[in-house]
């Protein structure tokens, strides 16, 4: 058969597959992207059965999908929202750092895969999957939640943050010297910053220049920004995807709420191709040997995560709920871990790497939009479960001639203070109403 035809029958295969396996999530009310992943596991190598001709349009497709992703993120917010959610967010930006950076590097010093693949693993567990996050965030319908810019802080922090990483592992990788990784990471910084700049002081004559009344034409101008100055960040070693999502916040107004209903379908598109390539990349004969470190490394850097969301966004004011929402959100890796992992196997530093990596993405990019929908749930079921057994205590006390203690709250989590009380009340969106009056009682329980 010819070639052409070949790939045609292929990749209408697996988008029509992927169709159908967004409605079968959608009547279930559940999250596509851990069935995108095992039908790429399927058409994977060693898979049952593997792609041919198509496999490299569906990697062009799959960049593409991650740089709408984070366009379309970038389009929910202006350059100053930008600004001042860094300034106060920073600490959590260290926070995440610390606390999901130093168990990769403990993990792989336990290996004994040494100190250049120990900061290689540490990225590896540091840094959250904007891409599958973004997509979550949709799905759920949160983009409009109070935990959201959070989210977004800490994202948009980790993503800098590449910009100063990966020129350094690279370097490491390399073995080049201190004068040639300087240089490496000050030009990635420059560059950063500059795109930054002009986000942030021209964003209004760069919408002026993309704006248009017609549809095709704005469409057009927006898409074809966004690759290139994806490819230019890319090209000077700066992440694409940073370059995408600054490119959306540089749009704003009318421009960006025209761009966004026009490339909500392809996003949607590319998204999915997307999480199919990742599978397709993932051997399964090469997990069973890695699953028992990459599973523990992947349960505790998911607790980090979410204690790193609950904290950043109580520290934003946020309500008990809406923490609990935010570090949730957090916990899925994937297109950065992966890339990082790569960087490092093409390096040849650790054949074990590679595949352990694969195993702990592929976990909690499963278990990622897991956490993001029942995290919160499942929080305050608990919660209301030692309400109740708190209550239960008072009588038998008092039974028993003891005075009941006075009541108490937590330092670590203020869930009885009145401030609390009155933003699980007070703080609900119209975007996301049920999540902070769920049967219409707070979260301790109470009418």
């Amino acid at each position: 058969m010819h070639s052409s035809a070949v790939f045609l029958i292929e990749f209408g295969a697996i988008i029509l597959g992927l169709g159908l396996l967004g409605r079968f999530a959608g009547r279930f009310q559940f999250s596509p992207i851990p069935l995108y992943l095992l039908a790429g596991l399927a058409f994977g190598e060693g898979g049952l059965l593997p792609l041919g001709t198509s496999e490299e349009f569906v990697a062009i497709g799959a960049e593409i999908g991650v740089i709408l992703l984070l366009l379309m993120l970038g389009l929910e917010y202006t350059a100053s929202d930008l600004v001042s959610n860094l300034k106060t967010q920073y600490p959590a930006g260290l926070l995440d750092a610390a606390l999901n950076a130093v168990p990769g590097a403990v993990m792989a010093l336990l290996l004994g895969w040494g100190p250049v693949a120990a900061v290689v693993l540490a990225g590896v567990t540091w840094i959250s999957s904007s891409g599958v996050i973004a997509k979550v965030l949709g799905d759920l319908g949160r983009l409009g939640n109070r935990e959201t810019p959070v989210i977004l802080s800490i994202l948009v922090l980790e993503d800098l943050s590449m910009a100063v990483y990966l020129p350094i592992v690279t370097a490491l990788l390399a073995g080049a010297g201190l004068a040639a990784g300087s240089a490496t990471l000050a030009i990635a910084l420059g560059v950063a910053g500059l795109v930054l700049l002009l986000a942030v002081r021209y964003g209004r004559h760069i919408s002026r220049f993309v704006s248009s009344d017609d549809p095709e034409k704005l469409l057009l101008v927006v898409l074809g920004l966004t690759l290139v100055v994806a490819g230019l960040a890319q090209q000077l070693q700066v992440s694409a995807a940073v370059g995408a999502f600054l490119v959306g916040i540089a749009l704003s107004g009318e421009v960006a709420e025209g761009a966004h209903n026009l490339l909500a379908p392809l996003r949607d598109l590319f998204a999915a191709v997307f999480f199919v390539f990742f599978g397709l990349h993932t051997d399964p004969a090469s997990i069973p040997p890695v699953l028992l470190p990459a599973l523990a490394l992947a349960v505790v850097t998911a607790c980090t995560k979410i204690a790193t969301g609950y904290w950043a966004a109580r520290r934003a004011g946020v309500s008990v709920k809406g923490r609990w929402r935010a570090g949730g959100t957090l916990v899925a890796r994937g297109e950065f871990s992966i890339v990082i992992a790569g960087l490092a196997v093409t390096a040849g530093i650790e054949p074990s790497l590679g595949p352990l990596a694969t195993a702990y993405v592929l976990i909690l990019v499963i278990v990622g939009p897991l956490t993001a929908r029942y995290t919160e749930p499942l929080a305050t079921r608990v919660m209301r479960w030692r309400t109740g057994r708190s209550a239960a205590a008072v009588p038998a006390a008092a039974e028993g001639g003891e005075a009941p203690a006075e009541p108490t709250t937590d330092a670590g989590a203020d869930r009885a203070t009145d401030a609390d009380r009155a933003t699980d009340t007070d703080r609900a969106t119209d975007a996301d109403p049920a999540y902070d009056a769920v049967d219409g009682r707070d979260v301790l329980g109470r009418p």
